[in-house]
């Protein structure tokens, strides 16, 4: 995976919506090509509407899960020059006839140099619904809201998440991953009922590892509904072990909303920086020697 596109190639930023109902997550999963994937069927359009010989390959922002939707999603794809004059006046709208209707690309054009959809990115903002009323879900949002059956105090449950804010190992919320560290600078974590009752949780960080979000939100959760006090969910992150009250909850409730990259004067150092291997300063207490 490089920075730039090969010669004789143009690098092409895709800018995508999809609701993950119907799929089992993004990527592609090798020998089963059967499974349904957006990866799968975004690179099945481009190679079609293009006429292409050679497989298309993508390179996305972030990897959503089975059943996470996605509203800003950010793609990148290196093309043949002569392709791509070809068809990069019609490409939209081909690919609108082409793709299945749970996926849209909204824009299409060649990216700044140096720009790579995943590694030049400087955060992720997601965000995950809730509704704590006791009939349950509005039929029409059921695939996007999670119904928790127990009435929830947004106060505390913002009390409880800005104590998770900043720089730290959040193995206590991961899924861990061989080879794959989990130090993450979490941004903003903030919950919010909106006159319609449905309540958003807003998560920003410079990245995510697996299950973080929906951990995230399922340790809150037990806040809101009393079942853990406010200060429950940093002793879990301070501890640095997946605890099993944490709870993952649901994928449907959780969208990736945008994701942010620098100016592209800075594409470059922002490259260099996503490829190193984080470790927490010495000043910050180990995993278990408590926490601020």
């Amino acid at each position: 995976m490089t920075d730039e596109a090969p010669d004789g190639y143009v690098r092409v930023r895709l800018n995508l919506s999809y609701d993950g109902t119907d799929f089992s997550g993004w990527a592609k999963q090798r020998g089963r090509d059967t499974v349904r994937t957006v990866q799968g069927e975004l690179e099945s359009a481009l190679k079609v509407v293009m006429r292409m010989q050679d497989p298309v390959e993508l390179t996305v922002a972030g990897r959503t899960d089975a059943g996470v939707h996605a509203r800003g999603q950010v793609a990148h794809v290196d093309l043949p020059e002569p392709i791509w004059a070809e068809h990069h006046e019609k490409l939209l709208r081909r690919l609108a006839g082409r793709l299945p209707h749970d996926i849209r690309v909204w824009s299409v054009g060649e990216a700044p140099p140096g720009f790579n959809a995943r590694f030049s990115a400087i955060w992720r903002r997601y965000v995950y619904r809730v509704v704590d009323h006791p009939g349950g879900v509005d039929p029409l949002l059921r695939g996007h809201v999670l119904w928790h059956d127990w009435p929830l105090d947004v106060d505390a449950m913002n009390e409880a998440a800005q104590k998770l804010l900043g720089e730290h190992d959040f193995a206590a919320y991961c899924k861990k991953r061989d080879g794959a560290t989990t130090i993450r600078t979490l941004q903003r974590l903030s919950w919010e009922r909106g006159p319609d009752g449905i309540i958003t949780a807003t998560v920003r960080a410079d990245a995510f590892c697996h299950n973080m979000v929906r951990s995230l939100v399922g340790a809150l959760l037990f806040v809101g509904d009393g079942h853990r006090p406010a200060d429950w969910p940093a002793k879990v992150l301070a501890a640095g072990v997946r605890d099993s009250a944490v709870h993952v909850v649901r994928p449907h409730g959780l969208t990736l909303e945008q994701v942010g990259y620098p100016a592209d004067d800075q594409l470059a150092a922002r490259n260099r920086e996503a490829r190193n291997r984080r470790t927490l300063p010495l000043a910050h207490p180990a995993p278990g020697a408590g926490c601020c």
